[in-house]
Formats: C-alpha cells, structure tokens, sequence
C-alpha cells in the first residue's frame, strides 16, 4: 500500500536488497562491549538528538552506557542543548536528513539508530512534506542497507487517527492529514512498515502526546498546556493521551539494551488517558489554585476550527493554535493500549500528576 506519489521518492534512498534475511544483518555483536547486566553496549545515530524526545533521549542512551552519535543540523543549537543538559558529546555529524550521503556517514560504524527528528516548520522552499519523507528515505533505508540492528522509529499516535476501536492500538490502520506535517507521518509510517513486511529489524513506536520537563524548543504540547494555564481549559468531549518524556525515553533505550536479532515490533507508548475535566482536576492540584473552564460541544469547537482554517486561508499571517484537525483530535482522542509494551520492555507510566507538575514547574522558570 503506497500513497499518491510514493514511487517518486525511490530515488532519494539506497536500493533494499531483495531479501532482508541473516545475509543483510552482519552479526556485530562479536566486538562489543557488555553493561554490567549482560545487555550488549551499543553506537548508537540518533537524529533528533536536539529536540524534546531525543534530547531525553540522548541522556538516557548515554546513562545506560550507549556511544551515541548525533546527526545534527545546528552547531549552535548541539551546544546549547548539551550544555543546559550537563552532557558533554564529541561524535557529532553535521548535516541535513535529506542528504543521503550526509545520513549515510553518520551510520557508518553504528550498531543501530534511532530515528527521531522530523521537520515541523522549514522556512525554506524545501516543505515539511517534501523533508520528512527524504529523511525517513534516507534515514531508514540506509539503515537497512547497511545491516544496522535495531532501527528504530518514533512514529505518532496521530498517523492512525480517529482510531476504529475505543483504543489505539498498533494494528490501527493508517491515516493521511491534510496537512504536510500530518501527510509526511503517515508516509513515514507507511514506509517503516513496508521494510518491516520485508524483514528489516525495524521497532516503530507509537507516543501519544508527550509532556514533562527540558523541552529545548517548546513544541505544541507544552504550548498547549501553557496556553491552557494562562487562558482557560476548554472542557469538551474527549480527552487526553498523555505520555511523560521520560517514560518514553526509558522505553525505547530498553530497545537498544536489548540488542540485536529480535525482530521487527510495534510498541504503543501512550501513557495515561485522561478527560479534559480530569486534567483540570490534576493542574488545580497540583497549582493549588482554580483554573478557567470553559465547556464547549464538540460540534461547536469543529465548527469554530473550521472558521479559524478560513481565516488563515484567507489572511496567512493569521497564527492561531486551534485547527480542523486538532478539534478533531481533541474530541476524538481515546486511551492507548500499551499493555504489550510494557510487558516487553519492563517499563511503565508514572502517574500524570508527576508528568504534569514536572512539566509545569518547568515552564513557570
């Protein structure tokens, strides 16, 4: 199952091989190091490293006793980051993810990568459509080529949204956005699937919305949940799937501890579910004070955010948080199963009051 236009990309990333079987996986664990559990050591690429998942990433793969090199585009913003986190990281490629032969570089010599950047605002003529899909190309396909094991990809909950059943769950069909950043996840998310059913060692995770603490450029959940603390909690049908940064962190540095040679998988990394009023609970808790509430239907929300697509149409400049698609997710949005993840993995969810309070004491510095 490929998306309109998909062949074109072909281009942008290596050939696979025919068959993805032992011959394409060299074994690389001969020469490796072990941790003091067993767990093989691993050198690990990981794009993204300067943003909010992999940054908590790049801490945790360096905790458990990982090499990790990032593939990164800011030399300034790498410094910034590893300065405010305390790390210090010497293996630092330079360049885009939609240069092949800069992602290739960065692989040469890994164990295993973890892809988790993704292009959200690109003020060039390049769009976010047009870079995410290279990147996953050049990223994933690469990866396959060269034998690396495990690969993996931080995905979304939303690249399967509305989900058919009253969970999210891995198995969930994908879905294409009308916007670029939406389309690219799911071409994404199509492609990893595809290596998948040709047998790359490819684990694909799933988080919902994640919260917590060191976001390095404030993304759209931490905007959401401040802009909720200064203005009012809209208080509507749905509700909210929230995983703590950190959480997923642990989870997919566990993937790595693993190892080589164990398959392609899905994990779900969806935290706790909550309703808008029941989160609004947990902020006065955990504040001590009230906050603004205001109910609204969902059709009128729908509604409204179909009147706010208009006015950015009509007047771009117009910069207004609220859109089609994210009303949709807002009353549309279910829990997440993820009990399969954390019984492979050994890491669950601690409690949102924690992840919020964090995330909120953050954002008061």
């Amino acid at each position: 199952m490929r998306t309109p236009g998909w062949p074109a990309w072909r281009s942008c990333c290596p050939p696979l091989p025919r068959s993805l079987g032992s011959c394409c996986f060299p074994d690389r664990r001969s020469n490796r190091a072990q941790s003091e559990n067993g767990d093989p050591l691993m050198k690990v690429m990981l794009t993204g490293g300067t943003g909010f998942v992999g940054s908590h990433l790049l801490e945790s793969l360096l905790a458990a006793g990982h090499d990790v090199r990032l593939l990164a585009r800011s030399e300034a913003k790498v410094k910034r980051v590893l300065r405010e986190q305390g790390i210090e990281i010497q293996d630092v490629v330079y360049g885009d993810m939609t240069d092949a032969d800069t992602v290739r570089e960065a692989l040469t010599g890994c164990d295993c990568v973890i892809h988790a950047a993704a292009a959200v605002e690109i003020s060039s003529q390049r769009s976010v459509l047009d870079s995410n899909i290279a990147g996953n190309h050049n990223v994933l396909g690469s990866a396959v080529s060269l034998g690396l094991d495990p690969i993996v990809y931080v995905s979304s909950i939303a690249t399967m949204f509305p989900p058919p059943g009253p969970e999210h769950t891995t198995d969930d069909p994908v879905v294409s956005l009308s916007t670029d950043y939406g389309r690219s996840k799911a071409e994404g998310e199509l492609y990893a699937r595809e290596l998948q059913g040709e047998g790359a060692p490819l684990v694909i995770f799933y988080p919902s919305g994640v919260y917590g603490p060191r976001d390095p450029g404030i993304g759209a959940t931490l905007k959401g949940l401040r802009d909720r603390l200064a203005y009012t909690w809209v208080i509507t049908a749905g509700g909210n799937a929230c995983v703590d940064v950190r959480d997923l962190a642990r989870m997919m540095t566990k993937v790595i501890d693993q190892g080589p040679e164990r398959g392609a998988r899905r994990y779900m990394a969806g935290g706790h579910f909550v309703s808008w009023a029941e989160e609004a609970d947990i902020v006065e808790r955990i504040t001590g004070r009230r906050v603004r509430r205001l109910p609204v239907p969902a059709w009128l929300l729908r509604l409204a955010a179909r009147l706010v697509d208009f006015i950015k149409w009509v007047y771009p400049p117009f910069d207004y948080p609220l859109t089609r698609e994210a009303a949709e997710y807002v009353v549309g949005c279910r829990p997440c199963d993820s009990r399969k993840t954390i019984e492979a993995l050994g890491v669950g969810f601690r409690p949102t009051e924690e992840t919020l309070g964090d995330a909120i004491a953050w954002l008061a510095k």
